[in-house]
């Protein structure tokens, strides 16, 4: 496969540059924000996003650059899982068995929707390591040093 196809990629513009670090912003949009009647929706359709990249050595950026933010298409997929269909089996798994226990449907309702506290919790508190997992990049066109997702 090509890097394009095995990749997700958003146009970003840096913001800041440290020794380690470069912060990019990212134009966040909804699905409506690029449709024809864009004119007719609000401005919170759209949203700035900024990520944290490790610099990579030996290639040089400058403030206001135009850059790619890409990271690898399964990382997406893993983020999706985590963030939204795990939660949502966790709470349906637990409304099922409050409510076939025997328990009213407000009382499973609402444990149903406290479970997902500990698991916010479990993610929060593995945020670096899932940070580390988690790992953006940029490119430019004139810095054409592409990461190699093979290691």
């Amino acid at each position: 496969m090509t890097q394009k196809a095995e990749t997700i990629e958003h146009p970003a513009v840096i913001t800041k540059i440290t020794e380690n670090n470069i912060e990019v912003m990212i134009l966040s949009k909804s699905a409506c924000s690029s449709c024809n009647a864009k004119g007719s929706c609000n401005m919170s359709e759209m949203e700035e996003k900024n990520v944290n990249v490790a610099r990579i050595p030996n290639l040089e950026y400058v403030v206001g650059q135009q850059v790619v933010l890409y990271m690898q298409q399964q990382l997406g997929t893993i983020a999706v899982f985590l963030g939204y269909i795990l939660p949502f089996l966790l709470v349906l798994l637990t409304l099922i068995v409050m409510i076939a226990s025997g328990f009213s449907e407000g009382v499973a309702g609402l444990t149903a929707l406290f479970i997902l506290i500990p698991y916010y919790i479990v993610i929060y508190s593995l945020r670096s390591k899932l940070g580390r997992k988690f790992q953006f990049y940029i490119k430019a066109p004139g810095n054409i040093g592409v990461q190699d997702f093979s290691a």
